[in-house]
């Protein structure tokens, strides 16, 4: 029985007072008093348990803003970007005056059932984060795999800078050599400016320390003055902005057409690249875009080299002796007899002497 009914009868068919009921039972004696108020006024039925909620909310999202909410949603995720609340709250604010919280937005996506529940993700406060303080602090580089019809798999080179998540540079060839992750590395300078350093993982194209050896690209960082650092062996978290990024940029390629050359499949990554750096908003970035975020503070360069230390060979500490006439080298050959007798002569005679061919 329903305790509300049974404190009603309590009262009503036994006599037992409204203090010994609330007493006994734990409630206070103003509730019972409601209980035999709404009996008399609508009988059993009226003890029905009442909804709590208000029977007007002016705050409530408005079904115009609760239908674009959903449709953007579904927009941004048929073409394969990030359709999260923080990403539908930029947008909307380009269409709407007054936006929603990510909260509300996240309750709309859940009452509409667009929302599945993944609590096997580990937390993010688990996570160790960093970033760089300034841009082109240092970048990260990455390769990663996209199939093309009829023609296997293309290996895909991205680079991004740690501090703004710009994305730098991506290039999609058969295979990544060693050279072209140098020709890309230097089409990425010409464009943002050399990085003070570049953080990769172990792969061949990247450096060859673990085998005792140099790539092309750890040779051209020491030439530029830029530090070389790489991630822990089997530790992808450690470059996990580029890995990231290798997953937005997989779901967006996902929603386009298969292409089926390598000319196609650069055409949609370039696409996906002005998108991702000038209008996807960043949730790590506070909703900036990668491109203001990298625009915000002054870039970060590569140290300055020491000058190189000169040889024995190039370093003097003295003058050169002047350069000394024909007829003065040729009268420091004579004898210091010929001398004091070309000395006598000189003043009987003004005609070269025909020894020294000079004149006197």
């Amino acid at each position: 029985m329903d305790k509300a009914r049974y404190l009603v009868e309590a009262h009503l068919l036994e006599g037992r007072s409204v203090s010994e009921l609330a007493a006994a039972h734990g409630v206070h004696r103003s509730w019972i008093y409601k209980l035999l108020a709404r009996y008399k006024a609508g009988g059993y039925g009226a003890l029905e348990r009442r909804s709590r909620a208000p029977r007007s909310s002016p705050n409530r999202t408005s079904t115009e803003l609760a239908e674009a909410i959903v449709a953007l949603r579904r927009q941004l995720e048929a073409e394969g970007h990030d359709c999260g609340a923080a990403t539908i709250v930029y947008h909307l604010a380009e269409r709407f005056d007054r936006v929603p919280s990510v909260s509300t937005i996240w309750r709309v996506l859940g009452r509409e059932g667009l929302v599945c529940p993944q609590p096997q993700k580990r937390p993010r406060s688990s996570l160790i984060r960093f970033e760089a303080e300034l841009p082109n602090e240092m970048w990260q580089a990455d390769i990663t795999h996209w199939p093309i019809a009829g023609q296997g798999h293309a290996e895909i080179l991205n680079m991004l800078d740690d501090h703004s998540r710009l994305f730098v540079a991506s290039r999609a060839f058969p295979t990544v050599k060693a050279a072209d992750v140098v020709d890309v590395f230097r089409i990425a300078i010409a464009l943002h400016g050399a990085p003070a350093s570049l953080l990769c993982d172990n792969g061949a194209v990247f450096t060859a320390t673990p085998r005792g050896g140099k790539v092309l690209l750890q040779a051209e960082l020491e030439r530029l003055g830029i530090a070389a650092k790489n991630s822990r062996p089997y530790h992808p978290q450690t470059c996990g902005k580029v890995e990231r990024l290798h997953q937005t940029l997989k779901r967006y390629l996902a929603n386009q057409s298969s292409p089926s050359t390598l000319a196609g499949l650069q055409e949609q990554i370039d696409g996906f690249t002005a998108y991702y750096n000038a209008k996807r908003p960043h949730r790590a970035l506070g909703g900036r875009t990668p491109l203001q975020a990298y625009g915000a503070r002054i870039k970060a360069r590569p140290p300055q080299l020491p000058p190189p230390r000169p040889t024995s060979a190039s370093v003097t500490t003295r003058s050169m002796p002047r350069a000394r006439s024909p007829c003065a080298m040729a009268a420091g050959s004579t004898t210091s007899a010929s001398a004091e007798s070309t000395r006598a002569g000189r003043s009987s005679s003004s005609s070269p002497t025909a020894t020294s061919g000079c004149w006197t």
